[in-house]
């Protein structure tokens, strides 16, 4: 059974800085790519960025060029570096994986990844 366990989160000010870790184990002889999602309250979950097993990224407009992500496959663990963080980036953060390759075009949608954290909070103060 894959599990998905994320930290890292917390407060910051507008213009700082945080690093998502989400360590994962379980994982059998499927490939996965993975992501990073978040939810803020009354909103839907939305994709932040994506990375395939060939180490290519996908961001949302929004994170780009703010954000990065990568994997320490030795480490089991997935990365979300987010820097100059805005007040609307304030959110449920959630480490994904999907059974696959690369997820392609659908590289934000929710039913295309099978396993979820549990999240972590990320609240930026303006």
């Amino acid at each position: 059974q894959v599990q998905l366990v994320e930290s890292g989160g917390g407060s910051v000010q507008a213009g700082g800085s945080l690093k998502l870790s989400c360590a994962f184990s379980g994982y059998s002889d499927y490939q996965y790519y993975m992501g990073w999602f978040r939810q803020a309250p009354g909103k839907e979950r939305e994709g932040v960025a994506s990375i395939d097993i060939y180490r290519s990224a996908t961001y949302a407009p929004s994170v780009k060029g703010r954000f990065t992500i990568s994997q320490d496959n030795a480490k089991n663990t997935l990365y979300l570096q987010m820097d100059s963080l805005k007040p609307e980036d304030s959110a449920l953060y959630y480490c994904a994986a999907g059974e696959g390759r690369t997820p392609g075009s659908n590289w934000n949608g929710r039913t295309f990844y099978q396993y979820w954290g549990q999240g972590t909070q990320v609240t930026v103060s303006a």
